[in-house]
């Protein structure tokens, strides 16, 4: 079979090899497509080669079919069609013991911290399978995890139906966590200052402002009558964006930060203060949201045509990484199983 390597900085290449043996309790998939994120590409940059360890096989966004079953796999059958959640959790750290599995403190993140989807056949524990709903292609469901992300960072925040949110930045996650909220019956904006994101947002039907134009507290106080967002979504990862989020949001309102911040930001505490306003964390899924999203993205309420605006095969996968790192693409698969 053939699988992406990842090999140091800027490097992947691709073998052949055989497929690794079925162990107890795991499944073996044909992997069809994987999509690229941005923890993929800190990857690829070498910003985490403290945590991979190379020669790796990274990706953790995928859809694919079992082909084949290890011992002890029960209640799965050859041909089906699934998704992964690529946690897996130790069960005994106070982080599960509590009832936070996916944010174990010894977390394996498949794709990772151990071998991901860019290879041809995957064994996975079985655990971690999400079955698709019939009918939903296997490249709109290769979305199903990024769609996972917003919908647990939209269930977190306790956005309700009627209530006003602010989205900073309009990435492919800021994207989708403004689709999840306004399917979850809320009215919402994305806050982009860079116009080609802007315009894609605009074509997905989605309200947009510049920050860069417009005084965005202003506006969003004219938005929302002088109360202030409900919610705010901090997606950008920007130092700016942190320190001004603070004065969106409503008496007793919502933070939530998206984004993985790479150093400590400063942040308005006085107003976080004045106006008791909440700060949370969003990090990765619990099951239940990937049911929700498999459910999203099946049912036609994420745009995953519109989304997806690159798919290449697998033998490409270099190159691939460089558009993504070069800006030129929302959402980009690659196509695994090329035939």
């Amino acid at each position: 079979m053939l699988a992406v390597n990842y090999l140091g900085a800027r490097t992947m290449t691709v073998e052949e090899r055989e497929p690794a043996d079925l162990r107890p309790g795991e499944v073996r998939i044909a992997v069809a497509y994987v999509g690229i994120c941005g923890t993929d590409l800190h990857v690829f940059h070498g910003d985490m080669d403290g945590r991979v360890t190379t020669p790796a096989t990274i990706g953790h966004e995928m859809s694919g079919t079992i082909v084949d079953l290890g011992p002890e796999v029960e209640g799965w059958s050859i041909g089906d069609a699934v998704t992964v959640m690529p946690l897996v959790w130790d069960g005994t750290c106070p982080a599960c013991l509590a009832g936070n599995q996916h944010i174990c403190q010894h977390l394996d993140f498949i794709g990772i911290d151990s071998p991901g989807a860019l290879q041809q056949y995957w064994n996975v524990p079985a655990a971690t399978l999400v079955k698709l709903p019939s009918g939903v292609s296997l490249r709109d469901a290769a979305l199903v995890e990024p769609v996972a992300v917003a919908v647990h960072d939209v269930r977190r925040s306790e956005l309700g139906p009627g209530d006003k949110a602010v989205v900073i930045g309009a990435g492919p996650i800021g994207v989708l966590i403004a689709t999840v909220a306004g399917a979850f019956g809320a009215d919402v904006v994305i806050a982009e200052i860079d116009p080609a994101r802007r315009a894609t947002a605009a074509e997905l039907g989605l309200a947009t402002l510049d920050p860069s134009s417009v005084d965005q507290a202003a506006w969003v106080e004219k938005w929302t009558d002088g109360a202030g967002a409900d919610v705010v979504f901090e997606v950008s990862g920007s130092a700016a964006a942190v320190q001004g989020a603070t004065d969106l949001v409503k008496v007793r309102g919502t933070l939530v930060v998206v984004a993985i911040h790479s150093q400590p930001r400063l942040l308005d505490l006085h107003r976080v203060f004045w106006r008791e306003l909440r700060i949370l964390g969003a990090r990765v899924y619990q099951r239940q949201d990937f049911e929700r999203a498999a459910e999203l993205v099946a049912n036609g309420t994420i745009p995953a045509e519109q989304l997806v605006t690159d798919v290449v095969p697998l033998t490409e996968v270099q190159s691939a990484f460089g558009v993504l790192e070069a800006g030129q693409a929302m959402k980009l698969l690659v196509e695994v199983n090329a035939s």
